[in-house]
């Protein structure tokens, strides 16, 4: 054995170290203390952590590295493991990976007690390996991905052709180590269990950022850097708090700083108030917005409020120089609570990615409130939904830092607005303040664990006692208790949690809706007379029917009018007109299943519009005075007859008050006497006999009358008063 060793590393040694992808491999595999520390506690210490048969090598140094963190032997692991999960979850496919989610879980749980944890590069690295282990954790799946990866090196390094130069080092790093990556399924079951890394509504969402990049593998390059930045943001908000800040925000008591914009001079953040602007700092808190106008020294700050029911509207709006509507980087806030809303500017030179960010996080927060109220949450049950909201916005700025990335709607990494975007999103809000629920609202961690119900109901505020640990929030004397791990994070061994497996249900909706908007995406089109076409044409069966009834109202064919009048009465006075309606709802569902079930194979063609002609820029202006001046005259019409109908019912003009009166008391007799068939009867034959040749000059002569009766109605007076400006600067 000792020979065979010496004969190994002395052919290792005879590898040419000028060869390119000897450098790369180096480079890129590596191996970590982890690793080497995993791999050594296994070998030296034989008797008190042996190795399992039924765990993979890997598995094997993971399992080693979490009893090292627990400070008990791998045996005692395993006899944790047999007394405290059911039988169910002990099975022979299922045995390894299950055993290996309860230690590294319980080791994790541990872990991130300690302050400053994401810091520490072994435990970075001892979260990636964990994920890595997952998907090999049995010995066959061990020995199959041994053969994968020795095929797959051969492969790469039999070929003569490749290139040094990669348009992306992410992908670089994967094509040349791809064994040190991990798929979705381990992330999402390890990750979680770090509140601080994922959550488990977004955190598929969160891989998909991650490996947006590399592919649908995840490096552990990529990995670091997206917990090295996560480091950095947490002691961002863990240093924000200053005396200056403190004094110009008045702060409450359970109000923590999120993020602060506008302090670096090229980057201002301008408030916009009727015609005035103002260049300030804004912060964000779990409860409201502060906006501190100034350079450098900051004025006492205008408050925002985001947690209280006042009717907020937040949404991106269009600001500029005097109140003009140029640019969209503006996010504006209206409520109850201010006299006119507010427009927050975050100017930019390209895009409008400030501003997009700064109203995810708000909206986050004002929805995470909207959600406490509807559900009544109180004490723990409500800082627990802040401070998933709050890790999420750190999750969120943290990737946007690194990566320079942003996501869709359908793909946001914070909770809550995602349950507001996502097609049945109301569903993982009822899923999660199930979950909530389960939090004493009231009692600390101590007096939960030390509960006769502790095993079997109540779960501990994993994402407060995360920010607790991280020194964002303050602790309370028995809210957090050192010795104690975690037990009311969102995984659970073998089994999905409620939430992940409601996300999983919505992800297919969430495909069909993406690809339905993608379709309306395409088929916008610009400008007034092309969308006026291909109405027009969208619409032509109903015009076609409309014109039609038009010309046997005119009576163009005495003989298809007849026959349409008298049809109709028959059906009228029959009763049967009442089936007119659920027998088009009938056809039209016969037809879209005819075509549902015989076109299966055909593709839907394009709708064909014939073009109108190009017009030029001033073409377009006349276009749109010309339609202006016409809605013009429409609303003043409606003004005249609503300004009439009044001066009627004050007795303006006192004779035709006095005869629209008789006319509406005999009309009143007559709906109350004759029964309802009858009266559509009068009405339907009265309306389509006007234009008969016997009744066609009568109708015209009473038609000439009312309108002689409604030219001679005053029209009631209006006086428009010019609106206070004294609020306006």
């Amino acid at each position: 054995m000792e020979k065979e060793k010496k004969e190994k590393k002395e052919k290792a040694e005879t590898v040419p170290k000028n060869d390119g992808m000897w450098l790369l491999k180096s480079i890129f595999s590596k191996k970590s203390n982890t690793d080497g520390d995993a791999d050594s506690n296994v070998k030296s210490s034989p008797d008190q952590n042996p190795p399992f048969s039924f765990l993979s090598a890997h598995a094997n140094a993971v399992v080693s590295l979490c009893s090292k963190t627990l400070g008990i032997s791998t045996n005692a692991l395993q006899e944790q493991f047999d007394l405290e999960l059911p039988d169910n979850l002990k099975q022979p496919d299922s045995h390894a990976r299950n055993f290996l989610e309860f230690c590294s879980y319980k080791a994790l749980g541990l872990a991130i007690t300690q302050p400053n944890y994401l810091n520490d590069k072994e435990f970075r690295r001892l979260t990636f390996d964990m994920m890595i282990a997952w998907e090999v954790p049995g010995v066959a799946s061990d020995q199959i991905d041994k053969e994968t990866a020795s095929c797959s090196s051969q492969d790469v390094e039999g070929e003569d052709g490749w290139s040094l130069f990669y348009s992306n080092s992410t992908k670089m790093a994967v094509e040349v180590d791809d064994k040190k990556t991990v798929g979705p399924e381990a992330f999402a079951r390890i990750a979680p269990a770090c509140p601080v890394i994922a959550d488990i509504t977004t955190v598929h969402n969160l891989f998909d950022v991650l490996t947006s990049s590399s592919g649908p593998r995840l490096h552990f390059l990529v990995y670091d850097k997206y917990l090295r930045s996560l480091e950095k943001i947490i002691k961002f908000v863990q240093n924000a708090v200053g005396p200056q800040v403190i004094s110009n925000l008045s702060l409450a008591e359970d109000e923590i700083i999120i993020d602060i914009d506008g302090t670096v001079p090229t980057q201002p953040v301008l408030q916009h108030i009727g015609m005035s602007a103002w260049p300030g700092r804004l912060t964000l808190t779990n409860h409201a917005l502060y906006f501190e106008s100034g350079v450098g020294l900051y004025d006492k700050a205008v408050r925002y409020d985001l947690a209280k029911e006042m009717k907020q509207v937040i949404k991106p709006e269009l600001t500029g120089p005097l109140g003009a509507r140029l640019f969209d980087k503006a996010v504006m806030y209206k409520s109850t609570s201010i006299a006119e809303p507010v427009y927050l500017e975050f100017p930019e030179f390209k895009g409008s990615s400030r501003r997009d960010y700064w109203l995810d996080i708000c909206l986050e927060i004002h929805r995470a409130h909207k959600f406490t109220r509807k559900y009544n949450m109180k004490g723990n049950q409500l800082s627990e939904a802040l401070a998933r909201a709050i890790l999420g916005i750190f999750r969120f700025r943290a990737v946007r830092e690194a990566f320079r990335v942003s996501s869709s709607n359908y793909k946001t990494l914070l909770c809550f607005n995602l349950a507001e975007s996502l097609p049945g999103g109301d569903m993982i809000m009822q899923t999660l303040s199930s979950r909530l629920t389960l939090i004493s609202p009231t009692a600390g961690q101590q007096e939960i664990l030390s509960s006769p119900n502790a095993n079997r109901k109540h779960v501990l505020p994993a994402a407060l006692m995360t920010l607790i640990t991280l020194k964002i929030v303050p602790s309370k004397e028995g809210e957090l208790n050192g010795e104690a791990t975690y037990q009311g994070v969102d995984v659970c061994v073998g089994e999905s949690n409620p939430l992940e497996a409601v996300v999983k249900q919505l992800k297919q909706d969430t495909g069909m809706a993406e690809a339905a908007q993608a379709t309306v995406d395409q088929v916008k089109v610009e400008g007034i007379d092309t969308n006026l076409a291909v109405m027009k044409e969208l619409l032509f069966p109903l015009i076609e029917t409309y014109n039609r009834l038009q010309r046997l109202i005119s009576w163009d064919d005495p003989f298809k009018s007849a026959m349409f009048v008298l049809f109709t009465s028959y059906l009228i006075y029959t009763d049967w007109i009442k089936y007119m309606l659920p027998s088009i709802f009938v056809f039209l569902a016969l037809v879209m299943l005819w075509r549902r079930y015989t076109w299966k194979k055909r593709q839907l063609g394009a709708f064909k519009i014939v073009a109108p002609p190009s017009k030029n820029a001033v073409e377009q202006l006349l276009t749109l005075q010309e339609a202006i001046t016409q809605a013009e005259s429409l609303i003043q019409s409606g003004n005249i007859i609503l300004l009439k109908t009044r001066a009627l019912l004050y007795a303006v003009a006192p004779q035709a008050t006095v005869k629209l009166s008789i006319v509406l008391v005999l009309t009143g007799i007559v709906i109350a006497v004759l029964p309802l068939k009858y009266l559509m009867l009068l009405v339907f034959v009265e309306s389509f006999t006007m234009n008969m040749p016997l009744r066609k000059e009568s109708s015209e002569r009473g038609l000439r009358r009312i309108r002689e009766w409604w030219v001679r109605i005053p029209a009631a007076p209006v006086e428009l008063v010019k609106p206070d400006d004294k609020k306006r600067k």
